[in-house]
């Protein structure tokens, strides 16, 4: 990141009361990096920045991303987090999905340009859809359904890198973007949809835990603080196209229902529910590029690092407080 050397390096990091976007900030914060979060506190929650109030590297500011942005002082970084993350959020807030993922980009990457920072998009593996291509490549143009009940997040993700790369190209933005595999850890949400969180829930309360389809279904599991750190390399890095981050070990549903529940102890029984509409049957990332431009590739085994989850659940009871203000069941930002 550019600036003056004697200064400390301070980034933007918008949706940072989320569950990724806190783990960033903590990892900047850890590095000497100063911090301002913006976030506007629907899904967000500041239970999950708790640890860095009071640190003078740290600033929050309560934000909409889809309105004007303006931070005070210089910036190096923006790096955009601000987005519904799971199924239900996006299925509840449907305009507001698009809205963040393409005026909150533009509001992003202006501010980006205005402070002549480097700039970073969370995009995400829903750009390849329903993939025919496996492993999928950042050369996959993927399998989208447009107008599919998954379409308000994917292609707001596959509008958001257009943008980006439209900066990058007629302005001369510095930027980057990272296409996020599925990721899990502490601070995720109880009633935040997707499998791990949900098999968790159902597990720790002795409930059916259920699975969509006959569980044959994949995904690639990644433990978030390997995320993070695969986050912070391409920062850092000289390329602009996107990069995979994720785990490229697949499991199906099933198999990672039966994990869950031995490793809680559990013994729920598994359910099968119909498949959901689009529901992609396979995701892994190809992370050759990740691997030879960034020396990264995650070390978290799927095991360990759901015992590190659970374990945070269970001492914390998984359940952020709202903030004033927010809904409590979708959200915008974070």
């Amino acid at each position: 990141m550019s600036g003056n050397p004697r200064r400390r390096r301070r980034v933007v990091v918008t949706g940072g009361a989320g569950f990724l976007g806190s783990h960033l900030c903590d990892h900047l914060v850890g590095r000497g990096i100063e911090v301002v979060v913006l976030d506007n506190l629907v899904t967000g929650s500041l239970d999950n920045l708790a640890q860095l109030t009071g640190n003078p590297a740290f600033s929050f500011q309560r934000q909409d991303v889809t309105e004007y942005l303006d931070v005070e002082g210089p910036v190096d970084a923006v790096l955009h987090f601000a987005s519904p993350a799971s199924p239900i959020d996006y299925a509840l807030l449907p305009i507001q999905t698009i809205k963040v993922g393409t005026l909150g980009t533009h509001r992003a990457l202006g501010l980006a340009k205005a402070k002549g920072a480097r700039f970073l998009l969370a995009s995400t593996s829903e750009v390849y859809g329903d993939p025919e291509v496996h492993p999928q490549p950042e050369s996959y143009w993927g399998h989208v359904n447009p107008v599919g009940p998954r379409s308000i997040y994917d292609e707001a993700k596959r509008a958001a890198e257009a943008f980006t790369m439209a900066y990058h190209n007629h302005h001369g933005l510095e930027t980057r973007i990272v296409r996020i595999f599925n990721t899990y850890g502490p601070r995720m949400r109880r009633r935040d949809g997707r499998a791990v969180p949900a098999f968790l829930s159902q597990a720790l309360a002795g409930k059916p835990i259920t699975v969509f389809g006959d569980g044959s279904q994949t995904r690639s599991l990644c433990y978030v603080d390997d995320l993070v750190d695969g986050i912070d390399r391409l920062l850092g890095s000289d390329y602009a196209l996107p990069v995979n981050i994720g785990n490229p070990i697949e499991i199906t549903m099933l198999e990672l229902a039966r994990t869950v529940r031995d490793l809680c102890g559990s013994r729920s029984e598994i359910v099968f529910e119909p498949l959901p509409v689009d529901d992609p049957r396979r995701r892994r990332p190809d992370i050759g590029l990740a691997r030879s431009l960034l020396a990264w590739e995650p070390r978290v085994p799927l095991e360990e690092g759901l015992a590190r989850t659970i374990a945070w659940w269970r001492g914390s009871g998984a359940e952020p407080r709202p903030s004033p203000g927010q809904s409590g069941h979708a959200a915008v930002l974070g």
